[in-house]
């Protein structure tokens, strides 16, 4: 026995058909029939009910075929590990981006990183924080950008960037010219607010109800630009981080919250005990080093 019959095996169940499965391998179908016919001969057992039209599992051909997957996840992450050997000339690294920070230092880092690995390929995908955390445990993300604390205990994390939230109103609002106001003072407003899928939005809503009331939500949105111009057009007001808030073009106002203080904590994050290819481990070894020289000057 070897590797390829279980593939072939894997392949014959997940198209329940040999003739799908053999066009899915680039083979004949008798090459796929004869390696089942080899497995069944050399474990002794029939894989399939072949007395029915309908391609059917017997009982130690469904016991198989859940051992026959572990094995082939196996090889597969072997096969990865030996690329990984040969020094970083390839590799492709998934990353979760929450639309909501001015991303340009975290890019300049990536380039920097291309720059020295340029076989390494990047995904890069935008989604709130809760999306990236659910993405990340079902392994459509290596790693990602999101507010802390994240759910549960899934997560190693590096912390990188910690900062006020500020409240953005238009330049008309009856508080424009303050400097400063406590968020009890924006129990009558209507809030323009990130969607749910974004950290962010939770972190607003229990900080107003600290406050003794529940935000009025006008209008929700993934992208902070366009927020910006909905304030700046009088439909609300908004809480944004300090960074995001000083990237609006709009003619609109960013005042200190106090009463209480909102901040937000921002880190990149990984599955805690789950393999990481050798591209991204040496990615988050080069992005820390950065991120740490970038905040201690």
């Amino acid at each position: 026995m070897d590797i390829r019959h279980l593939k072939y095996f894997i392949e014959v169940t997940r198209f329940n058909s040999f003739t799908r499965a053999a066009d899915h391998l680039f083979v004949t179908q008798p090459t796929i029939s004869k390696m089942i016919k080899n497995l069944e001969g050399e474990l002794g057992v029939e894989l399939f009910d072949r007395s029915r039209k309908k391609l059917i599992l017997t009982d130690a051909g469904r016991a198989i075929l859940e051992q026959a997957q572990t094995i082939d996840r196996a090889f597969i992450n072997l096969q990865t590990e030996i690329d990984n050997l040969v020094g970083l000339q390839k590799g492709h690294i998934r990353i979760g981006l929450p639309p909501i920070m001015d991303a340009d230092h975290f890019i300049r880092i990536l380039g920097d990183f291309h720059q020295l690995y340029g076989g390494i390929t990047f995904q890069l995908m935008e989604n709130g924080t809760r999306k990236i955390e659910e993405d990340i445990i079902a392994d459509n993300l290596d790693v990602g950008i999101a507010v802390l604390p994240t759910e549960g205990d899934e997560f190693d994390h590096f912390s990188f960037m910690k900062e006020e939230l500020r409240v953005v109103v238009p330049y008309t609002h009856r508080f424009a010219d303050r400097k400063q106001i406590r968020l009890e003072e924006l129990e009558e407003e209507q809030f323009i607010l990130f969607n749910k899928d974004f950290a962010l939005n939770d972190r607003i809503r229990e900080s107003c109800k600290e406050a003794g009331f529940l935000p009025q939500v006008v209008s929700e949105s993934s992208q902070w630009d366009f927020i910006g111009k909905m304030i700046a057009s009088e439909l609300g007001i908004s809480i944004l981080p300090y960074s995001v808030s000083n990237l609006l073009k709009e003619d609109v106002r960013a005042i200190k919250v106090v009463k209480p203080t909102i901040e937000w904590d921002l880190a990149i994050i990984w599955r805690k005990n789950h393999y990481l290819s050798y591209a991204t481990r040496e990615w988050l070894k080069f992005t820390q080093e950065r991120l740490t020289e970038s905040t201690s000057n």
